[in-house]
């Protein structure tokens, strides 16, 4: 088939850039043609309290790409809409996960005479979503032919509010696999123990994400606990001085490390080799990039049973899942987790790692496709 992907790739980081990046390599992979429209900027300044959403290596440039989205500039749409219509595609395909591109996907999706458009549903609306974020989803995900997710409860959830549409959902599959050095090079290089337990946080820390209840949970843990706690990502906004604050407000200064800012992806390896285990303490949330690329690389995870999380971490097999919102019960977790079954999960995790492909995941798309093509004929 010939194929568009709309959506941001190279320069620019992020899960969504990531993932967006590798659909495109694993359909071009599978023998379609695929054509890359990228943007000029992902987001405004005042939105991303980021330092900055550029990394050159932060996932492989595509060749062909072309960056002439920007969905911050309405008087670009026009040519935009007229160079995807030029491209002469079988489908249209986009990710959706803000309603700060929505304007954008709106005025793509007016009008006749266009292809099928098959949205990635990465957040049905955005993490913290008000009703007019909530507004513009339903806007967007209710012009759409079929919606694409990745995880069955977040299919359900779609299917509720959508009944018309086809939708399909499979596990994200990790991102680029890292090249991870020895674990005692890792933390000789992160200036971490030998012989610590490491508990990993890695990613853009949100409120959402719940670092302040594992700050929590740390500070119930026994004086002489084995675990020490890497909290390794970029706040958004004011959340680094708050998190800060807290630490020393709960007296974890030496059980908690905050390593905050952006990790390249050389310094993610080394975090990755680093950690025993992967902790995810969200309050809430649809799915995270982070798990299944710690599961690939032999990492156990501690998550809270939220959204698609439940569906990836199989309690007791490639991790462990607890209440969402509750220190005591993730303080509890850390408790039972022994070397001996951190070893029993870290051998279910790569086994459970092993079905999640890109080749699978597109494999997946193109069947919803052929769905969408079967009931809209031409």
């Amino acid at each position: 088939m010939r194929l568009a992907v709309c959506g941001p790739g190279h320069p620019f980081r992020g899960g969504i850039a990531a993932t967006t990046t590798r659909l495109v390599l694993a359909l071009e992979a599978r023998g379609h043609e695929v054509a890359f429209l990228t943007p000029v900027r992902q987001y405004p300044r005042w939105l991303y309290p980021g330092r900055n959403d550029r990394d050159p290596d932060a996932c492989p440039q595509v060749d062909g790409a072309r960056p002439i989205l920007d969905p911050f500039a309405p008087l670009s749409y026009p040519a935009t809409r007229a160079a995807l219509y030029h491209l002469g595609a079988d489908a249209w395909i986009f990710p959706y996960w803000t309603w700060a591109w929505a304007p954008l996907w709106l005025f793509l999706l007016a009008g006749s005479g266009r292809p099928p458009v098959i949205a990635i549903v990465h957040n049905p609306a955005d993490h913290d979503a008000h009703i007019h974020h909530k507004l513009a989803a339903a806007l967007v995900l209710g012009r759409c032919d079929g919606l694409f997710t990745h995880a069955e409860r977040l299919a359900e959830s779609l299917r509720m509010s959508f009944p018309a549409r086809p939708v399909a959902s499979f596990p994200l599959p990790p991102g680029e696999h890292l090249d991870l050095p020895d674990r005692t090079t890792a933390r000789r290089e992160l200036g971490l123990g030998a012989d610590e337990q490491i508990a990993l946080f890695l990613g853009l820390i949100r409120p959402y994400k719940g670092l302040d209840i594992l700050l929590r949970a740390a500070a119930r843990l026994p004086t002489q606990t084995p675990w020490r706690f890497v909290v390794a990502g970029e706040p958004w906004a004011r959340l680094g001085p708050e998190l800060t604050a807290l630490r020393q407000q709960l007296g974890v200064e030496d059980r908690v490390r905050l390593d905050l800012g952006w990790i390249p992806q050389p310094r993610m390896a080394a975090y990755f080799a680093a950690a025993d285990l992967l902790v995810l303490p969200y309050r809430a949330g649809s799915q995270s990039a982070v798990a299944p690329l710690a599961l690939a690389h032999g990492i156990p995870v501690l998550s809270t049973a939220v959204g698609g999380l439940t569906e990836l971490i199989e309690d007791g097999v490639n991790g462990i899942l607890v209440p969402p919102g509750d220190p005591v019960a993730l303080a509890a977790a850390f408790n039972r987790l022994d070397p001996e079954r951190l070893a029993r999960l870290a051998a279910g995790a790569r086994a459970s790692a092993d079905a999640l492909t890109w080749d699978a995941y597109a494999a997946s798309l193109e069947r919803l496709l052929a769905t969408v093509e079967s009931s809209n004929p031409v």
